[in-house]
């Protein structure tokens, strides 16, 4: 049971084979496999090495069967002393075998005539698996086994921790274990995998080079740490989590510079200035607002493309930061985009947008794809009409096309995947124009994972709500208690104030959603005698959406039974009591935007976590968090901390590249080294610069101008 077969690719000899030639390269790789592999994000060879071990089963000692311990994989030398077919409730195999202390049962419920032949009475076996408690004594099911000669020949061996990787169906450990074997054996070649890093970095950080980090992670020596492998505090690992996240930073820092020496319309302040906007509002813009709107028009007076990141806690106001933006745009004679996640929030920006930019005699069309009037719409667009166009991903059907984009706003930037932010970013411009480009979210990111994902971005903090908010009082309740909720929710009315009801599945189905606001609405109607219950749901017809909405916000309906459509951008002052149902099944940042529907307006409000226990550890923290803040930054933390950085940047639902090696909360320091000194890599050493993004970033160069 080796770790790391030794390899017999031509590969291994071949010196025109390097990192990033196709893993079919590799003996026994052919088109099936490869396909297969490519689901665990390994297409070159290279990816091979950076495919880490999860965990590894320590094969250094031989342990006596008496001492073997259930549930702790062990190896163990072991003579056949019976064979036999049992027929019980499965058909098995059962091995007795013993070391000569003690007896240890082997069951097999596949097998075949071949592998009751190998396991003949008399035979030696060294076996490795997990024992556990059986009918007769200690049993192993399936453990791997290997035939030797004697007693001897089985505690004769070389000790291995041996690597456990991650794998997908049809992909083997030992198909893996003898891949990895292959690509270490390329390493002996010195142009295989050259240094990236540059020679004058110093830090234990860097203490060994990446191909002496890339052996110890899939072969560790003998005294290894094992923990700290397996969880990535182990040097080798922090090695090589320092150089991805330094390629990651120079592969941002590269891809500014790039999309910076594009061409953007230079737009002045509009001649009636924004005046008229804000007094069009009925409220007056926060000092927070009037900066960060005073940041993205120095950044579109310029003739280079802004890039530039709004983050922004629910009810912070960006939707009239970015009226300002796009109402620049079109005064300047250009188009605006506002694309939305989802169709209920289009129609939100939609009609807030109309609200303030049509009497100022801007045009602001919807597009949905489901639409009749699109056609006409989609025609003024073309034409290069100043206007602004608001949708979800319809903006980047092909048939939509932008006569003079010149302004993108992108929000709640982390539900749309690269391809389809790239697609928007395609239509963007005139001639060699590029538009410019703002991106918004009220989901508040910690600045090591901003700094991280986001060094390409300029980036303004909306870090004032507007006056006259109330804080938000939020509990926790156990389901047991779900008719005093409802007893609440009348007192509520009585007040003559408006309530959400959330509903929440555990899988994402927009007919099972349906079905479960449908029931949750019928129930509290009939235990609400005279309160008006209403619906809205995904399944539901755009109009029949808006109807609901606008009757609640108009004060004609007093409970909103809603699915999680309703998470971000429904303003309605009124509604000052939220009850969140299964609050257990979503995560703490879509709690928290959720929860940002109430304390719109002066009067107290309050959110009901209604949970169904017991509760898991992690709920427990996500659910004790909301209680004791409502600042989105805390949430944002004690997020990251809880999904790690691929769940809250949103990339795990939209395909985006996560780190392969590196954690961002883990390697928080490593992630600051490598900011600080990603420009010095960038400007002094470009060779090694270019090494790193190739090595580290699997985006390609039109990834590189999303």
């Amino acid at each position: 049971m080796p770790s790391s077969p030794p390899a017999s690719s031509s590969a291994a000899t071949d010196a025109t084979v390097g990192a990033t030639a196709s893993v079919r390269r590799l003996a026994g790789v052919g088109p099936k496999l490869a396909e297969r592999l490519s689901g665990l994000g390994i297409v070159a060879i290279g990816d091979v090495l950076l495919h880490r071990p999860t965990r590894y089963e320590d094969r250094s000692r031989i342990t006596p069967v008496l001492e073997l311990a259930p549930g702790r994989p062990a190896l163990a030398v072991v003579r056949v002393e019976s064979a036999e077919v049992r027929m019980g409730r499965r058909r098995s195999l059962l091995v007795t075998t013993s070391d000569g202390a003690g007896r240890l049962w082997l069951r097999f419920f596949h097998f075949g005539p071949a592998q009751q032949a190998r396991l003949a009475p008399g035979t030696w076996l060294r076996v490795y698996g997990e024992p556990r408690g059986g009918a007769y004594g200690a049993e192993m099911v399936h453990p791997e086994t290997e035939v030797v000669a004697d007693a001897a020949a089985g505690h004769d061996f070389v000790p291995s921790f041996t690597p456990v990787y991650p794998a997908v169906s049809g992909v083997t450990q030992n198909r893996l274990r003898d891949l990895v074997g292959q690509a270490l054996s390329l390493l002996d070649r010195s142009d295989f995998w050259p240094e990236g890093l540059p020679a004058d970095l110093t830090g234990p950080a860097v203490a060994m080079s990446a191909a002496e980090a890339l052996r110890h992670i899939h072969n560790p020596p003998p005294g290894a740490d094992l923990a700290a492998l397996a969880d990535g505090r182990d040097p080798a690992c922090r090695r090589l989590a320092f150089e991805e996240l330094l390629g990651h930073q120079l592969a941002l820092r590269s891809r500014r510079k790039q999309i910076r020496s594009d061409r953007a319309p230079a737009m002045r302040e509009p001649g009636r200035g924004l005046a008229p906007l804000f007094e069009g509002l009925g409220f007056a813009p926060t000092n927070a607002q009037r900066r960060v709107i005073g940041e993205i028009l120095a950044d579109m007076a310029a003739a280079a493309p802004m890039l530039r990141l709004v983050q922004g806690d629910v009810g912070s106001g960006k939707t009239v930061v970015a009226a300002a933006a796009l109402l620049t745009a079109v005064d300047n004679g250009w188009q605006g985009a506002f694309m939305a996640p989802t169709e209920l929030l289009a129609e939100q920006h939609h009609a807030s947008l109309s609200r303030w930019l049509e009497p100022l005699g801007v045009p602001v069309w919807l597009i949905t794809g489901k639409r009749k009037k699109d056609d006409e719409i989609i025609a003024a667009i073309g034409s290069g009409q100043p206007g602004v166009a608001v949708g979800t991903h319809a903006l980047f059907q092909n048939a939509v096309e932008f006569g003079r984009l010149g302004l993108a706003v992108i929000d709640e930037q982390h539900r749309f995947g690269v391809d389809q932010r790239l697609a928007l970013r395609n239509k963007a411009g005139s001639g060699r124009m590029t538009a410019h480009q703002l991106i918004m979210t009220a989901t508040p990111i910690p600045r090591t994972l901003a700094m991280s994902a986001y060094a390409d971005l300029d980036t303004s903090v909306i870090d004032e709500l507007p006056p006259g908010r109330t804080p938000i009082t939020t509990v926790a309740i156990p389901n047991t208690r779900r008719d005093e909720v409802i007893a609440r929710i009348g007192d509520a009315v009585a007040e003559g104030r408006q309530v959400y009801w959330v509903c929440t599945l555990i899988e994402a189905s927009h007919k099972l959603e349906a079905q479960a606001a449908e029931a949750a609405a019928e129930s509290l109607s009939e235990a609400l005698d005279g309160v008006r219950v209403s619906l809205v749901h995904g399944r539901m017809k755009a109009a029949e959406k808006a109807r609901a909405m606008t009757a609640f916000k108009e004060g004609r309906i007093d409970v909103l039974v809603a699915t999680t459509v309703i998470e971000v951008g429904v303003d309605v002052p009124n509604a000052s009591l939220m009850i969140i149902e299964n609050a257990e099944r979503l995560g703490l940042a879509q709690l928290h935007q959720l929860r940002g529907r109430v304390g719109r307006g002066s009067v107290a409000s309050h959110c009901v976590l209604l949970y169904q226990g017991p509760l898991s550890d992690t709920a427990r923290a996500r659910l004790s968090a909301l209680r004791r803040t409502s600042d989105g930054f805390a949430i944002a933390r004690a997020d990251l901390e809880l999904r790690g950085p691929g769940e809250v940047l949103g990339t795990r639902q939209t395909g985006a590249q996560e780190f392969r090696i590196a954690d961002l909360v883990r390697d928080a320091d490593l992630a600051e080294s490598a900011l600080s000194m990603a420009d010095d890599v960038l400007a002094y050493h470009p060779r090694e610069a270019e090494l790193l993004i190739e090595r580290w970033t699997q985006a390609g160069a039109a990834y590189a101008r999303v």
